[in-house]
Order: C-alpha cells, then structure tokens, then sequence
C-alpha cells in the first residue's frame, strides 16, 4: 500500500499540471443593450486544460470562472485559488477539467476604455458582459456545455444571471461574495462614492485626462474600506504608525493598477444588475456563498435566506468569520470554501473522468 501511495505521488509530480493557454476572441460589430456598437470587441481570456465530449457528444468537462470588478481571469491562476483547486487531485483538476477564465468587458485584456475611446467606450452592463462570456464559449472556443459555472463579486452576480439567461448550458453555479438582488443601501452608495469621484472631477476633463484625476484616490479611499476586514487590518496594522504606512501602501498599490475611465466604466456596468424577477428559472443546482465578515454583502440583511427559497435546487451558506476570513476577499480562498464547491459538484452530475 505504502509502495502504491509512493508511486502515485511520483507520477503526479512527473505530471505537471497543463500550462496556460491565454487566446482572444474578437465579435465584429457587437451590439450592447445600449444601443450602442463596437467595431470589433475583443474578449482576452486563458484556459487550462482540454474538453471532452462524452457520450451524447456534448463537452462534460467545462468550467468557467469569473473574476470581480477590476480583476482579471489571470488573478485565478495564483498559488492562493489554482494551488488549492486546480492542482492534480484536487477539485477542479486542470488535467480532467477544461477551465476557461476570461477577462471581463472593460477588464484585463479585453476591449477596455482605456484602449483609446476614453468616455466614447460603450456603456456596458453586466449582461453585455454574460452575452460576451457565452458568444466566447460558443463560437470561440466550442464549448457547447458547462460543468460549472462560479466567480467571484462581480463574476458571482454574473453566475446569477448565467443561470437564469441559460439555464440548460450548465450543470451546477456557484456564486461567491454576491447577492440576487439589485445593488442597493449602502452597496449602491459606495458605488456612486467611486463613480462620483471620478466623474465629477475637473481633472477627469470628459475622460480626455493626461494625469490620472485626483478623485481616482478618493474614489479608491472609498473600495479599501467596503472590500477589507476589519480583524486582518488590525492583525496587519496594530499601531498607528504600521496602520498609516499599511494605508500609504494599500493606496499607491491600487493606484498604480487601475485607469480612471475604466475604474468608472466597471462600477457603472453594475447599474441595472437585478437578477431578482427570474430567479425561479434557474435549473442547476447552485449553492451560493458568502462570508459573515463581508461588508459589501453583509449578512444581516437577510437577503440571500430570504432569496434562495425561489431558486429550485438552491443551498445558501454563510462562512462564520474567523482568521481565515478576509472580509469580501475570501471569495478568492478556496481554501476556506472548498468543501462547499464539493458538495455542490457531488449534488449535481457525476464529473467527466
């Protein structure tokens, strides 16, 4: 027994995980529910591992996962989320699974404003950016079926509207750090902080800026405090002077990362979200999750409980705050949900071998 173990492990290290394969997918004339179109709208994405199609012909090993608000699909590709999930063995295995991990619209390596249009971009919103992340699988890549769909903020609000816009193309969601409902209360506000302190800056000049506005800082003053946890900042910064040079640190970080059109264009997408009215569509079971800790989706608001009741083959579990909870950041540490996304993937079809 103790010579088959040895000789597994030996094969598994011989056998590195499949390398990344990063792609884009360009749509001509892409037509936003705006109104609006785009010439050309390219969709950057990566992907690990390779389909299979089973019996019925249908590929039975896809899984797509979305990034939140200003990510990228690349940020899945850290020791902290593929280390846990993507490795040999574990949940999500890129040798038996074929991840697909795109860039959202306005995100990453995808058509963005800050690729030149500035404020002429299209105004896209989260379903443009569903109907871009569906035409990528499809026609892009071929994918005809998903396994899973599951993402994080941002990429769980789509996971929503994944479930409800087609509710045949997947046989299980997992939304993390996200609730059902339009953006609203305090969530709405802090959006409208980050948005109003761009736009309503001299500086921003119409999006034709040369310097990035001063209100990006204020605007990102506004992020740190809704997105972090207040026990690991205080572990973190546990005097006065550690807690100015951790913010002094935090910010420029931040600053150095984002543009400010895009920044404004990524949290005005979320401005119709409202997968509320079609929640009994969804078909696939779904288990969605989120943490005690997180502040943009705080947990005595009792939505989700009150939601997931419409939802046919909905579970809801809320992660208690302890030292291994970040706040609205634990949607990205699979290791302190991992066994939810087991039960999920173990309640619905039997995975591809």
């Amino acid at each position: 027994m103790i010579l088959g173990l040895a000789l597994a492990a030996a094969l598994a290290a011989a056998d590195p995980p499949p390398a990344p394969v990063a792609g884009d997918f360009v749509m001509e004339d892409f037509r936003f529910d705006s109104g609006e179109t785009l010439p050309k709208l390219k969709i950057h994405y990566v992907t690990l591992g390779t389909p299979h199609r089973g019996a019925s012909g249908r590929i039975d090993n896809a899984v797509l996962v979305l990034h939140g608000t200003g990510g990228t699909g690349r940020q899945f590709l850290s020791d902290a989320f593929a280390g846990v999930l993507f490795g040999p063995g574990q949940l999500l295995d890129a040798s038996r699974y074929y991840l697909v991990l795109p860039d959202g619209i306005g995100h990453g390596g995808s058509s963005k404003p800050s690729d030149g249009l500035h404020a002429r971009f299209p105004h896209y919103r989260y379903r443009d950016m569903v109907r871009a992340q569906h035409r990528l699988l499809t026609e892009g890549l071929q994918v005809d079926h998903l396994r899973l769909v599951m993402g994080t903020s941002m990429g769980g609000m789509h996971t929503w509207l994944w479930g409800e816009t087609y509710p045949d193309v997947m046989d299980a969601l997992m939304p993390l750090a996200s609730l059902p409902v339009q953006i609203a209360g305090r969530n709405r506000m802090m959006r409208r902080m980050v948005i109003d302190s761009i736009r309503n800056d001299p500086g921003w000049k119409g999006g034709e800026y040369a310097a990035a506005p001063p209100g990006l800082t204020s605007a990102v003053y506004s992020l740190l405090f809704m997105v972090s946890s207040p026990q690991q900042w205080q572990k973190a910064a546990p005097t006065r002077e550690a807690a100015d040079r951790f913010f002094d640190e935090q910010v420029e970080a931040r600053l150095a990362a984002i543009d400010a059109n895009d920044m404004l264009y990524q949290f005005e997408a979320s401005a119709d979200y409202d997968p509320a009215p079609d929640l009994e569509r969804i078909e696939a079971p779904l288990t969605a999750v989120n943490s005690a800790d997180d502040q943009v989706n705080p947990p005595e608001l009792g939505i989700l409980e009150r939601e997931i009741h419409r939802v046919k083959q909905g579970a809801y579990v809320l992660i208690p705050t302890s030292d291994e909870t970040r706040g609205h950041g634990t949607h990205s540490r699979p290791e302190v949900w991992k066994q939810h996304l087991a039960d999920l993937l173990g309640r619905s079809r039997t995975p591809a071998p």
